[in-house]
């Protein structure tokens, strides 16, 4: 089967501005998710969807094999990545001539991320002969226990439990999406606007390698950790 990786990093990004290019350890945030794709080893093309020619011409530099400049429709606060995806998966077909079975997408903002789990996430995605992947962490917070939220004026558990429960060893357990890895057959990224389906699957990855910058603070931290693995 044909595998296509899809990365996709706009010029103008909110949180942190120019996220992409913004040096880590002297190398840019887009460029870690660019090596960790070819280094797996697993994808037949790896290609980036982007609004700036400046962060296609980096990509190139770390190996990205196409890179597709995207309209601005699909580059406002207000396109889904979904739709992104879809059109680079589109245009990438076009350009090599080819259909892919499979599209993985490798979120830039996740540099810690280790190589081992795009393999894996992968070989559990088809061996659970799902639609489409997403990968967690264990949440911090329990919406079973320690998750509050206002209703009516009332303040109240998130998700009410079916017993009582006075410790959170025994809520049950939940996960944080953490904006990784996304995978999907072709006809269910093509045909479906739904990330959620009754052909879902999970790939569970550790806190430490799930942090996604989306702040300066989250910037900081990933600098700390990166130098931290570095030194050793």
């Amino acid at each position: 089967m044909s595998i296509l990786c899809t990365i996709c990093a706009r010029g103008n990004s909110k949180g942190v501005t120019n996220k992409a290019l913004r040096l880590l350890n002297n190398k840019p945030l887009i460029a870690y998710t660019v090596e960790q794709a070819l280094d797996s080893k697993v994808f037949d093309r790896v290609v980036l969807s982007t609004d700036s020619q400046e962060i296609a011409e980096k990509a190139k530099t770390f190996g990205v094999e196409r890179c597709f400049i995207r309209s601005k429709e699909l580059s406002t606060d207000s396109a889904s990545k979904i739709s992104a995806i879809r059109n680079v998966l589109l245009e990438a077909e076009r350009f090599f001539k080819t259909k892919f079975d499979i599209i993985v997408d490798l979120d830039i903002t996740s540099p810690l991320r280790n190589i081992n789990d795009i393999q894996n996430a992968l070989k559990h995605f088809i061996d659970t002969k799902a639609d489409n992947l997403i990968t967690v962490c264990p949440s911090k917070k329990n919406p079973y226990f320690n998750m509050v939220e206002i209703t009516n004026g009332q303040v109240q558990i998130v998700k009410k439990p079916k017993k009582q429960i006075t410790r959170r060893q025994d809520a049950p357990k939940t996960y944080e999406m953490n904006a990784s890895i996304y995978i999907w057959k072709r006809e269910a990224l093509l045909f479906s606007d739904d990330l959620f389906t009754d052909k879902t699957c999970l790939y569970e990855m550790l806190e430490t390698q799930s942090i996604d910058v989306d702040t300066r603070n989250d910037l900081d931290i990933v600098q700390f950790l990166l130098k931290k693995k570095n030194d050793e």
